[in-house]
Order: structure tokens, then C-alpha cells, then sequence
């Protein structure tokens, strides 16, 4: 048989496995090995590929302190704080709660980088309270994985890190672009959210009263000066990405460790009024304690080891299908469509489908680098491009058969998968329509840049 029976085969069946459930790593994985064996390479080939991503990735040291401190501010009560906060500037409106757990999804996002973590922490939390205040128990889940696209948008980004780093972008500025359109993404499904519970009479409506979005607010300031110093730090240059995601990491430890105690003091002054204990204690959040540190650790380095596997042998899989010609073929197809809007809409199609099926790690590995030149040659700039790219890929997290958002949402809250599509419709139009709108328009993805 020919190399190409053999490559066709391969594929078909790991596209097998893929459908009986083997986790992506494994399939590619499966992939690289049966395509290096048909062209003749060695293994210590790919083992060599493998080290080298790492020993010279400097910037993805970012990505496993952002999962940390996507765990640290769950577990220290922060999002928790930021939810109630959301809840008390929407909840005057028809479907408020659900709209603040999508504005909690974006303020979570802004914090940890992740779609799953942003997922499965707002779901866990809120979903039951939705469930409680009188909303399907599929929207409530639907709304989790939706909110939860903004995860890798809104800075920081785990996968803009991963982005810049193949692209040999600055991550800060890749960073800062994401800002608006993640903006856009929460206030577009937050109106999807308001129509669709204004139809069903969703929720119970709490009046707006200043001293509640004070008294929230001020409770959450944990939460805002995280982001606040993140947001700072890159912005102004004073930190890269990866020595913010150190400094958000040490300050959600001190923040955790020192308000454990005295949330507890606060607790246990019964000699003062309940108003005096009740104010004092908004400076605190729950906390934790040095020995719940090990747990969280190993709870995010269980997904740092899930993810960063991935990276390095989706990049092996770039090198080989480099070599079967296969970046050729897509780059000679979308240069084919002619001029600026053809390679742009040809490049969204392309990046749409394949998070239909793909998570946005191997999507972004697989097709960036050869999506990213042609775009660059019609004249997209760079840093818009990468963001109209990963807008895209976020949307596959709600588009089923993959729908990782889908899975988590699911695994949290209880609601079968197959029973999370019909609500998850309108999510995905008000997406794609914003994805539509940033895509023409570079202005929301480079404004706030200072040399554009």
C-alpha cells in the first residue's frame, strides 16, 4: 500500500477512537506515531520535538499559574464574591440571576483564563440557585457553558499565551485585544438571556437598591483588585504574562490564608452588633488553610497535566502534517478564495468547523500557523486576526459533537448532555453574530492598543 492508504487509515481509525471516547491526547498521540512510522521517522524524532516546546517556552509557564489561580479564588470564596455582586446589579431585571452568572463568568474569566474552570466553577455555584429561583434546570446549565466561552477571551488567556507563543506575538498585547470583544461576548449572550426568560417568565425579580451594589461590591474587593491587577500590570508593561500570573498567584494565597482566621474572628466577635459583624466581615472572604494549599495544587496541576501534554504533541502533529503537505493544500485553498473577506470568511469557516470537533488547544496548534501568514498577506493585522481566530474557537466549546463546555456543564450540574442543546441555540446565534461583528470591524479588537 501506498503512504497515502496508510495515512488515510491511521486517521480513520483514531477518528474511531475520537468517537468511542479516547481522550484527544491519546488520539493524536496514536495519530503521530502510525504517520511517523509511514515516513520513516524515528521516535527520539518526536521525544526530541516534545522537550524542545517546552525547554523553549518560556511564556507558557503562564498557563499552569493562571489554572492555579482559577482554583485558589474558587476555593477562597472570591467568585462567590463576585457573583453576589453581579446578582445585585442584574437581579432588578427579568432573568437576572442567569444574567449574572454570565456577568460573573466574564469577571471569574478575568481571573483565571479558562473555559472550563470559568465553566464548571460558575455552574457548580449557581445552578442550583437558578434551579431554586424558578428557571429550567437546561437553561441554567446551557447559560454555565455559555458563559463559560469567555473563559479564554477576557485576559488572561491561557490559550492567547499559547497563541503568541507559536505565533511569536507579544502575549500582553494579545491580551489587552481580547478585552472588548470578551465585553461584547457577555453583554450580547446577557441579552440573548434576558429575551429568552422575558418569553418564559423566568426568575424572581429583587429590587435594585443602591446599598445592596455597594455592600456586594465592596465585599468583592478581593475579586476586583485581582483583576484590577492583572488588567494594570500587563497593560502598563510592569509585569510579562508570566510574572502577572506569579503575582495574581501569591496574592490569592495571601489573600486566601490571611482572611481564613479572620473571617473566623469575625465570625465569633458576638459581643459586637450583628451590623458591626456583619461589615466587618465583608473584608474578608472564607479562605483556606495552609493545609488545603496541597489539594488545590494538585487539583490544578491535574489539569496543567492534561493541557500541556496536549501542546506538545499537537505541535509534532503540525510538524507532520507539514511533511504529508497538508498545510499546503489548506493554504492553497484559502489563498484561493482571492482578497481580503474571502481569506477572512474562508479562515472563520475553517476555524468554526473545526471546533465542531476539535478543542480549541489542537485547533489553534493545527491551524494557526497556517491561517495566520495568508491572513497577514491580504493585509489583516496580526493581533486582530488572532483574535477573530481564538472568538471562533471559543465558540466550539457550546457546538456540539465536542462541546467541551457542554461536558462540563453537564458533569457539574447533573443535566444530560443531549438535554443542554436546544437551550444552548440562542447562545450560539448571539456569538456568532458578535464573532461577525468583530471580525469586520478591527477597531473592538485593536483600540486599546497603544500603537494602533
Amino acid at each position: 500500500m501506498t503512504d497515502g492508504t496508510w495515512v488515510t487509515l491511521i486517521s480513520l481509525g483514531v477518528t474511531f477512537f475520537f468517537m468511542m471516547g479516547v481522550p484527544v491526547f491519546l488520539v493524536i498521540a496514536y495519530w503521530v506515531i502510525g504517520c511517523s512510522f509511514v515516513l520513516g521517522l524515528t521516535l527520539d524524532n518526536m521525544g526530541a520535538e516534545l522537550l524542545n516546546v517546552f525547554s523553549k517556552g518560556f511564556a507558557l509557564l503562564a498557563m499552569p499559574l493562571f489554572i492555579l489561580t482559577g482554583d485558589l479564588i474558587n476555593k477562597s470564596g472570591i467568585a462567590r464574591r463576585l457573583s453576589d455582586f453581579a446578582y445585585a446589579c442584574l437581579g432588578w431585571m427579568r432573568g437576572g440571576l442567569a444574567m449574572a452568572a454570565l456577568g460573573a463568568c466574564g469577571l471569574f474569566a478575568a481571573i483565571s483564563g479558562s473555559n472550563s474552570a470559568t465553566t464548571a466553577t460558575i455552574g457548580s455555584m449557581l445552578h442550583p440557585e437558578m434551579v431554586k429561583g424558578g428557571y429550567d434546570e437546561r437553561f441554567s446549565a446551557a447559560t454555565a457553558a455559555a458563559g463559560g466561552t469567555v473563559g479564554i477571551i477576557i485576559p488572561p488567556s491561557i490559550i492567547f499565551i499559547v497563541y503568541g507563543f507559536l505565533m511569536n506575538l507579544p502575549i500582553s498585547e494579545l491580551f489587552v485585544a481580547g478585552i472588548l470583544p470578551g465585553a461584547m461576548m457577555v453583554v450580547g449572550m446577557q441579552f440573548a438571556c434576558w429575551v429568552i426568560c422575558r418569553i418564559n417568565g423566568w426568575g424572581h425579580l429583587i429590587p435594585l437598591q443602591l446599598n445592596r451594589v455597594l455592600k456586594t461590591a465592596f465585599g468583592a474587593w478581593l475579586g476586583f483588585f485581582a483583576i484590577g491587577l492583572v488588567l494594570w500590570g500587563i497593560y502598563t508593561g510592569k509585569f510579562s504574562p508570566t510574572e502577572a500570573a506569579g503575582v495574581t498567584v501569591g496574592f490569592c494565597v495571601i489573600a486566601g490564608l490571611v482572611s481564613y482566621p479572620l473571617n473566623k474572628l469575625m465570625r465569633g466577635q458576638r459581643d459586637l452588633p450583628a451590623v458591626e459583624r456583619s461589615y466587618a466581615g465583608m473584608l474578608v472572604v472564607d479562605g483556606f488553610r495552609v493545609r488545603d494549599i496541597p489539594s488545590i495544587v494538585v487539583r490544578s496541576a491535574q489539569i496543567s497535566g492534561i493541557l500541556a501534554p496536549l501542546i506538545a504533541i499537537s505541535v509534532v502533529m503540525q510538524q507532520i502534517l507539514s511533511l504529508l503537505g497538508a498545510q499546503a493544500v489548506i493554504g492553497d485553498f484559502v489563498t484561493s478564495m482571492g482578497g481580503y473577506h474571502a481569506v477572512l470568511f474562508t479562515s472563520m469557516v475553517i476555524v468554526f468547523f473545526s471546533g465542531m470537533v476539535l478543542e480549541s488547544l489542537p485547533v489553534t496548534i493545527i491551524l494557526a500557523p497556517i491561517l495566520a501568514p495568508i491572513a497577514a498577506s491580504v493585509g489583516i493585522d496580526p493581533i486582530h486576526f488572532s483574535v477573530i481566530f481564538l472568538v471562533g474557537a471559543s465558540i466550539g466549546f457550546i457546538t456540539p459533537p465536542y462541546g467541551l463546555n457542554l461536558y462540563v456543564a453537564s458533569g457539574v450540574t447533573g443535566v444530560p448532555y443531549f438535554r443542554l442543546l436546544r437551550y444552548t441555540v440562542p447562545y450560539l446565534i448571539v456569538l456568532i453574530a458578535v464573532w461577525i461583528l468583530v471580525a469586520l470591524v478591527p477597531f473592538f479588537s485593536t483600540v486599546l492598543l497603544p500603537q494602533h
